[in-house]
This record gives structure tokens, sequence and C-alpha cells, in this order.
């Protein structure tokens, strides 16, 4: 039995290639796993893009399956932590990096990674979300575990455009905060607006490098871009505020001074989705559940093929894309 799946190889001369192409079954479980899963869909992330341009080192193992996320039927489970037939929900794990991931018709998964797919959710909602609006809801619940109230003041998130920074919109406005959000495209104040932003900032405001305490603006952040802006909006945050921090795409670097941390008060949380453990999950799809205005899904998401995916990453790449692009693995 074959099945097909995007399949990166970099050979000894360098050279990098990105293809679908047709696996044997039985090469798959020869990957470390106990469960293997028929994925129904997948999602291309920011990293799944980069993986997919070769931009990035984000493949650490070599040949790999792309995909960071997916959803899909149990077909075989060693452990009996799931029976056949169950639907399961994969976001993380060095999947795409260091295991086999599922942009994919087929993955070999360990048990322990995998979470029931909310009955909330269809298979293809839940990939409408994927670790997107997984780790906006991380994001989110800190804040909320903080005790930051609507009260306190707006709350800004960063790339807001984007798969992570949509999502965050939406669920804060969801609980009733006043969210500012901060993108780079004119094209997209309507969208933000409908998700539920308050006010629309451009980010070119945030960018460059800033005085080490800035006006207090923020109660809380969710910054997914790093770099100088992180820097800025740990400035202009609140005595005694929280921001939290989930994303690289200015940069790696955090240019910036221990002034608002001493100062201030301020709280700088790193907020991680690739390993987080397995409650941390159950209750951040439990907040997307009970909060995400399932609506919302289609105006955030949209739905490719397999075939369509290196041209689809290209975009993400050059900042075309906004939202989420869900993959039909079998289409």
């Amino acid at each position: 039995m074959t099945f097909n799946a995007i399949f990166l190889e970099k050979h000894e001369n360098g050279y990098f290639s990105c293809n679908i192409q047709s696996i044997p079954q039985a090469q798959l479980t020869q990957q470390s796993g106990d469960t293997l899963v028929q994925i129904h869909y997948s999602s291309l992330n920011y990293k799944d893009a980069l993986a997919l341009t070769n931009k990035g080192p984000v493949v650490r193992l070599w040949p790999m399956v792309a995909g960071i996320d997916g959803v899909g039927t149990v077909v075989s489970c060693k452990t009996g932590k799931y029976n056949i037939g169950d639907k399961v929900i994969l976001n993380g794990w060095g999947c795409g990096e260091t295991h086999w991931g599922c942009l994919s018709q087929y993955a070999y998964l360990h048990s322990d990674w995998l979470i029931p797919l909310p009955t909330s959710f269809t298979p293809y909602q839940s990939m409408a979300v994927g670790t997107a609006g997984y780790t906006a809801a991380l994001c989110v619940q800190r804040i909320l575990d903080f005790g930051i109230k609507p009260e306190q003041g707006p709350i800004l998130v960063t790339g807001a455009s984007g798969g992570v920074g949509s999502y965050a919109v939406a669920l804060l406005a969801k609980l009733g905060y006043q969210v500012t959000a901060s993108s780079s495209k004119k094209s997209c104040h309507s969208y933000l607006s409908q998700l539920g932003a308050t006010n629309v900032m451009d980010s070119r405001q945030l960018k460059d490098a800033g005085k080490p305490l800035q006006k207090e603006q923020w109660a809380a952040v969710v910054d997914v871009i790093g770099s100088h802006t992180l820097a800025n909006v740990c400035a202009q945050t609140q005595y005694g505020g929280i921001v939290t921090c989930c994303g690289l795409a200015q940069g790696m670097d955090l240019p910036a001074t221990v002034a608002p941390f001493i100062l201030r008060g301020v709280t700088l949380a790193g907020i991680d989705s690739v390993m987080a453990p397995y409650d941390k999950r159950i209750k951040a799809w439990a907040l997307l559940s009970q909060y995400l205005d399932h609506s919302l899904l289609e105006q955030i998401a949209k739905k490719i093929t397999l075939a369509e995916c290196k041209d689809m990453a290209e975009q993400i790449i050059a900042g075309q894309i906004t939202g989420r692009v869900v993959v039909d693995v079998n289409h």
C-alpha cells in the first residue's frame, strides 16, 4: 500500500527538492511511533513554508515528510490509548522537523502526542484552527491566568493578519477585551475589524529601535514578531502587565533593556506550542471550543490541495497570505 505526501530531500551536493511522492506504508511505519493515523486535513504554517521553500533551518533529519499539523482517524494504536476510528489532532512535537509529519495521507505518530478531536469542531475546522489558533489560545490563556481583566486597558496583538494574530484578535474580542491589531497590510483593516479589533495600527510604528521606556498603553500583548517590535511593546506595556511572546517574524534578537521589567514590573512570558504538555493543549482547545466564533473560520481559512502547497508556501514567505491555509491531503 502506498500513500501521497510532501517529501523533502536534501542531497550531498546541497540540492534541495520538494515534491509529492508516493511512499510505501511499510516505509512509514519504520519511523518511530505507535499510532497509525489516516490524515484527513493538514495545514500550511509559516514553519511549513520555511521547510517547503528551504528558506530556514526547520528540517533536522532528511528525507522528511512535511507538516506540523494534522487531523485524522486512528487506524491502529499499539498503546491502547486510542481506539480504531477515533478522531485525533496532532500539533507540533517536532513533526515536519525531526519526525515525518502530516502533509501526507498517513502519519505514524506517538499516541502521547495526540489529543481527541473536540466535538465542537469538524476535522476541517480543527485544521482551520491548527497550530496557529492553538498557539493563540495558549497566549490568551496565559493572559487570563495572569489575571488581566478587560477594564484594565487594551490588549495589543502584533502580526494580527496572520494565523496566530487572527485567532488571538477573535478570542480576545469574544472575551470582552478592547483589542488593538497591529498589521502592515492596509487591505486587512476591514478583515481585522470583522474579527473584533476595535483599533488597527500600522506595524511600522513598532519595527524600529525605540526608547527603553515609552508611554504605557497595553494591559497585555500577544507578540508574534520579536526583535525591535517585541522590545517596543515591552516598553509600552502598563505597570504590572504581561507580554506573551510566541514568534520571530522580524527576527530572533531582542534589542531591549531591563527597564520595563524592573521599573514597571512587566512580565515577558514565552509561549511554546511545540512541546506543550497534554493538559495545556486540552485547556487551549477547550478555550477555542467555548469562545471562538466558528462562523469566522470561513473568513480566516482557505482550502488547497497537496499539489498547491509549494506555490502557497512561496506566497506565505512573501507575506502575501492572510489568515490560515488548510490542506486537503486526499485531493
